[in-house]
């Protein structure tokens, strides 16, 4: 499959090295808006939507892992970057986890959040199954559910809503065939061909894919270090912002202006 043309913002100076922002399942790159501005200081901010999600295209299925990868290259050459930092949570970590094993040519420094490299896929085949059937709107409250914590939820009813609003604003079957990609991961022999330095985060209280998940990732690549973050479900990058946003530039820094 060819690869689609995302939808994409690109923030902050454009002759500094960049960083990709990759969304996570059901999501938009709007969850990124905590981290992009201290980002953007000193790094070319790329964030977009995957396909099936927000403005990015929808094309006909099925839809593999690699499409994805296929697709953040082509971002890659159509803003004219041979390298970039990767950063990505969930989907989006599962995406680059696969660029940085398959392509390292193109990844400085890689950052995997809330993500797995091999999820349990009954969870998504019935999600695509559900979407398919009745939409993404009957499922936006139980998969948000999981982004944040119960306590930081109920204090930020306007977040809820408005992550509710990306899910529901997904194309039904697009979200679909993104939720078969996860169901298909299996990321476990690509981790030990991983050379990017690579920090991985974890959301202590991440019902969807819980720290485990996170561990085998940073004890599957070498030289990887991991960051838990309390209280934290499946998005901490909202909940912990703070926290997130410096672990994520002490990390890039670390590669002192280069991806």
């Amino acid at each position: 499959m060819a690869a689609v043309e995302v939808s994409y913002t690109e923030d902050g100076p454009a002759d500094a090295p960049v960083v990709v922002l990759s969304n996570s399942l059901g999501a938009t790159r709007g969850m990124w808006d905590p981290q992009v501005p201290a980002l953007a200081e000193r790094y070319r901010v790329v964030s977009y939507d995957t396909r099936g999600h927000g403005e990015s295209p929808a094309p006909a299925g099925p839809y593999s892992l690699d499409d994805l990868v296929d697709d953040v290259v082509a971002l890659l050459d159509r803003v004219g970057a041979q390298r970039a930092h990767v950063v990505g949570l969930s989907l989006g970590g599962m995406t680059a986890m696969r660029l940085a094993a398959r392509e390292p040519a193109r990844v400085g420094r890689l950052v995997a959040l809330a993500t797995s490299a091999r999820p349990d896929p009954q969870g998504f085949l019935d999600r695509a199954a559900a979407a398919r059937s009745g939409g993404t709107a009957p499922l936006a409250p139980t998969v948000v559910s999981r982004w944040l914590t119960p306590a930081y939820a109920a204090e930020h009813p306007d977040l809820v809503a408005r992550l509710e609003a990306m899910i529901v604003g997904a194309d039904d079957e697009g979200y679909a065939l993104c939720c078969e990609v996860v169901a298909a991961v299996d990321l476990r022999e690509d981790l030990g061909r991983i050379t990017a330095p690579t920090l991985v985060v974890s959301g202590a209280e991440d019902p969807a894919l819980p720290p485990p998940h996170q561990q085998a990732i940073a004890d599957g690549i070498a030289g990887a270090s991991l960051v838990s973050v309390s209280p934290g479900a499946h998005l901490p990058n909202l909940e912990q912002p703070l926290e997130v946003t410096g672990a994520l530039l002490g990390h890039l820094d670390a590669a002192g202006g280069h991806a």
